[in-house]
């Protein structure tokens, strides 16, 4: 059983801080919803490294926004549906479509640059997409452009009080309320937090994988607490894996945006064979699910670790115009994608599933929020759209801060934590234990998944649950903590789902069962596991 705290503590022997609003994490649902709250409440900013530290500074490929005449809200809501495979809230999408548009216009206002031509926005298209709706910066860099102009606006924010480099430990609660945050100083010491509202902007959990996009910081710790606080997690079997990382000695897993696919490139097997059109007619442009597993599917046909990713038919200009990061990227490591072919491989790269929250980003506890990838909105189902992640950020960032201004003043107590005796601390061995997690999720939890891995894997995730009992302090263990909850919940809900749809693949179970699965499942510390069905009403 994982604890209710991961550390014991004495409230009365804390220091204590109160501020109106709590923002936990950064990336553009932090920066966001803290500057929209600043507006109206003091807000203090808790980030584990730094403002630049997040999945939305790695983002590629850009925002997806109904700005076209061409396009209209049901065409990106009927694409977002479609990819969902039957698990998105018909609600929260059409919240989605409606309002993506304003919060663009918001980021640009805040100073965030698109690219234009012509005057008018370069609109892109990305697989699963309809139509050409992905605003893009710099080319291929927009999430650090977003991340550049809002964090500038955070620094200058006279009511927004930043701590970088301090670790979250856990949510305060009574009452069935969040009260707020048990946080870590750099210098170890502690302090307890206390605010109207807490809102988690933790982002997802990449780290779960041996081979991801997401940084180091990835490792799913607002899904954790916030289970260990006792609210509804969702989905958690729905793991995106991008098809195309790149997959090259001596390279990180760089990711090779989805939208150069949209732009034309061909993906080709070590024979040189294209091979989607035998997978999905939507070839290269097939959602991100079905070219993944496509990917796997060669890769073990032809005996290989990688593929092909060929976009050398189109101009070096446009290549060099339209991906710069990527072509820089590439040409460190003397891969130039003019002209040559990427080897490019899936890994895992966006968690679908997250702490459930209703349309104003409200969770099943009271006062406590989340959004962006931490959040499980409705939004994405069971495989999401690309670049409705930024969008979805944005869109209930501004949610969560309309419901937060109507909240009354609470209380300014919580419950202390269990007093437990614990053991020496954890010393050595960490690096090894994390690598054994990441390497076991990708055997027994990854792409494709069966009954007899499952059961494998959640035995020997089990085995280190000890771990809660050891006096864990270093930001090293409390990750290690957090990304271990966060694999249990993945393995328990991947081997509940007797089906396949979206980004869960049961080799057992390989057919979608609309009849019996298009459920959510719903994990809760206290009350255990169960489904919930699919709400089609808007």
């Amino acid at each position: 059983m994982i604890p209710r705290y991961v550390v014991d503590f004495d409230l009365d022997k804390l220091p204590r801080v109160e501020t109106d609003v709590i923002v936990i994490g950064a990336g553009i649902a932090g920066l966001y919803t803290a500057l929209k709250a600043s507006e109206t409440k003091r807000v203090l900013m808790i980030t584990k490294k730094s403002l630049f530290d997040s999945n939305t500074r790695y983002a590629q490929g850009g925002i997806a926004a109904v700005i076209s005449d061409e396009d209209s809200p049901e065409f990106l809501a009927q694409d977002t549906l479609i990819a969902g495979a039957g698990l998105c809230e018909a609600a929260a999408v059409d919240v989605l479509v409606h309002e993506g548009p304003h919060g663009v216009q918001e980021l640009i206002r805040y100073g965030t640059n698109f690219d234009e031509e012509d005057g008018q926005f370069a609109l892109t298209k990305e697989g699963a997409h309809s139509q050409r709706r992905i605003l893009h910066a710099n080319g291929d860099a927009t999430g650090f452009e977003i991340v550049r102009a809002l964090a500038e606006k955070v620094k200058s924010d006279p009511t927004l009080e930043l701590w970088d480099d301090h670790f979250v430990l856990d949510l305060l609660t009574e009452d069935g309320e969040c009260r707020g945050a048990l946080v870590q100083k750099p210098d170890g010491t502690r302090v307890a937090v206390f605010g109207r509202a807490t809102i988690l902007c933790t982002g997802g959990a990449g780290q779960l994988y041996r081979y991801t996009t997401n940084p180091e910081v990835a490792t799913g710790d607002g899904v954790a607490m916030a289970y260990r606080a006792g609210a509804d997690i969702r989905d958690m079997e729905f793991n995106q894996f991008h098809p195309t990382s790149l997959c090259y000695p001596g390279a990180p897993r760089f990711l090779i945006s989805e939208a150069v696919r949209g732009e034309g490139a061909y993906l080709r097997n070590i024979r040189g064979d294209r091979f989607m059109e035998n997978y999905h007619h939507q070839l290269e442009l097939a959602p991100r699910d079905v070219v993944a597993r496509a990917i796997v599917s060669e890769m073990e046909a032809t005996k290989s670790t990688y593929v092909y990713i060929d976009i050398t038919h189109e101009s070096p200009e446009l290549i060099k115009h339209r991906f710069p990061t990527i072509y820089e990227y590439c040409l460190n490591y003397g891969l130039d994608m003019t002209s040559d072919w990427i080897p490019v491989a899936p890994a895992a790269h966006y968690m679908m599933g997250g702490v459930k929250t209703d349309l104003h980003g409200e969770t099943s506890i009271r006062r406590l929020f989340a959004c962006g990838e931490a959040s499980s909105t409705g939004v994405h189902g069971a495989n999401r759209l690309a670049s409705n992640s930024l969008s979805e950020a944005i869109v209930f960032g501004q949610r969560i801060v309309d419901a937060i201004n109507k909240l009354p003043s609470n209380k300014t107590t919580a419950d202390n934590g269990t007093e437990t005796e614990r053991h020496a601390a954890l010393t050595g061995a960490l690096i090894e234990r994390r690598l054994k997690l990441q390497k076991g999720m990708v055997r027994y939890a990854g792409l494709q998944r069966n009954r007899a891995g499952l059961l494998k894997g959640l035995e020997d995730l089990k085995k280190q649950l000890p771990l809660f009992q050891l006096c864990l302090s270093k930001k090293e263990e409390l990750e290690y903590a957090n990304l271990l909850t966060c694999a249990l919940l993945v393995t328990e809900a991947a081997l509940n789902r007797e089906e396949s749809r979206g980004g869960h693949y049961r080799e057992d179970y390989p057919q979608k069962d609309d009849l019996n699965w298009r459920r959510h499942t719903i994990l809760n510390r206290e009350k255990g596991i169960r489904t919930e069905r699919v709400d089609d009403d808007v």
